[in-house]
Parts: structure tokens; sequence; C-alpha cells
């Protein structure tokens, strides 16, 4: 999505319940080492900490940018088109289902061994992946999990930071990050829901800039001025 915002007060009614975070860090937790069969498994306990750290410094960083993004993505909100609904459950199953296919792979069967440097190569993606992802969202005070219009919400275009270059950050640094994650782990076979990741996240992409460019003011003539979508110079 491609917004502008100026920068919220910030409010404890904002920041992300310890309860919320608390129950991610168990499933995550249980998604991870209940498929390894076992808790002695190293690439899984470093991938669990460098997540782990990786999102303490978004919630910093977007608490002190975009506070109120928090609530914004708490839910979906009223007036998401049904076809996204789905699109946004689908893209986070396909995004958890990593964990524990990387787990049954390297942690458990072994099915395809990885070395170290692709594991290193993974951690690189992901941290950039992930960094990326949260630079999109605090200068989008408008990154809702699913699109639509947000008039409740002085809905602008925005051509800021990654905006400046490419329209859809959100979306191309969460494929970084979803190969980063599967690779992490050491497994090939976890680049499978990351591929599929790809596949959706492309229809959602377009689907988007449909509504965008029938709703949203200024958009085609942002569509102009930055012309790729993704990558530059590629789409």
């Amino acid at each position: 999505m491609t917004q502008q915002h100026n920068r919220p007060s910030r409010s404890l009614a904002a920041a992300p319940s310890i309860g919320s975070l608390a129950i991610t860090v168990a499933v995550m937790f249980a998604a991870l080492f209940w498929p390894a069969g076992t808790l002695d498994w190293q690439r899984g306990w470093i991938f669990f900490g460098l997540f782990l750290a990786l999102t303490a410094i978004a919630i910093a960083w977007i608490w002190r940018t975009n506070p109120e993004l928090f609530a914004a993505r708490s839910r979906y909100q009223r007036g998401t088109k049904r076809w996204d609904a789905v699109v946004a459950t689908l893209t986070i199953i396909l995004f958890a289902t990593i964990l524990p296919i990387g787990a049954f792979d390297d942690g458990r069967f072994h099915w395809a061994p990885q070395s170290e440097w692709v594991v290193l190569a993974g951690y690189i993606l992901m941290i950039f992946g992930y960094l990326g992802l949260t630079w999109a969202q605090s200068v989008n005070r408008h990154f809702e999990p699913t699109v639509r219009i947000q008039t409740d919400r002085d809905h602008k275009v925005i051509d800021t930071g990654p905006y400046a270059v490419i329209r859809h950050p959100g979306y191309a640094f969460a494929i970084v990050l979803g190969a980063g994650m599967a690779l992490s782990l050491g497994s090939l076979y976890a680049l499978i829901p990351a591929g599929l990741l790809v596949i959706v996240l492309f229809g959602r992409t377009l689907g988007e800039e449909m509504e965008l460019r029938r709703g949203l003011e200024g958009y085609e003539e942002y569509m102009d001025r930055v012309r790729w979508r993704w990558v530059p110079g590629v789409w």
C-alpha cells in the first residue's frame, strides 16, 4: 500500500499486548521444536533467537515512528474485500508453514542436509527482509493486513522511504524474508511454501493496484513516477 502519514502521538493502547506476543512466541516455539522432535536442534535455537531479536527491533522501531500501526494491524478492518481476507489468511498460513517443514527437514528427518554457507545466506536474507519490511511499515500509517481504501484514516499516496523506489516494498521484502527463514533453518523443502508465497503475493499485488487505481486519489500519477512494483528494472 502507498500512503503518507504524520507522526501520531504515542499511546499505550496502541502497543502490542504482552499476552498476544507471548502467544505468538509460544506458537512459534511449538511450530519449530515439536516437529523437530527434540530441543537439541542448534539451527532451530539460532533461528528462534534471531527472529525474536528482529521482532524486538521491529517493535521498538514502529513504536517510535508509527505506533498506531499496532492497532491497525491487529485485525482485518471494516471494508476489507472478501477476496483479500482469503489471500491475507493464506499468506499467514504459508509463512507459518515454513517453520514445521524446516523443522521436519533439518531437525528430524534430514531430507536434504544443507551446509552452513546456505544457512548463513539465510540469516542475511532474513535480516534484510525483516528490516526492510519494518522500514516499509514505519513510513506507512496505512500498512494494514488487508487492502482497502481507508477513508476513515485520511488515506493518501506516499512516495518516500522504500516507496520512492518500488511501489510494493512490503511484499518484496516479505518474499525475501520468507526465503531467508527457510534457508536459515537449513531446509530446501521449506522453500516450497516460500515459493508459493511469491505466487500469492504476485496476485495480491495486481489486485491491490486495481483497488488503489480505482479508489485512491493520486495513485495513477504515483505509478507513472515509480515504475517498478517489486524489483527495480525487473517488475
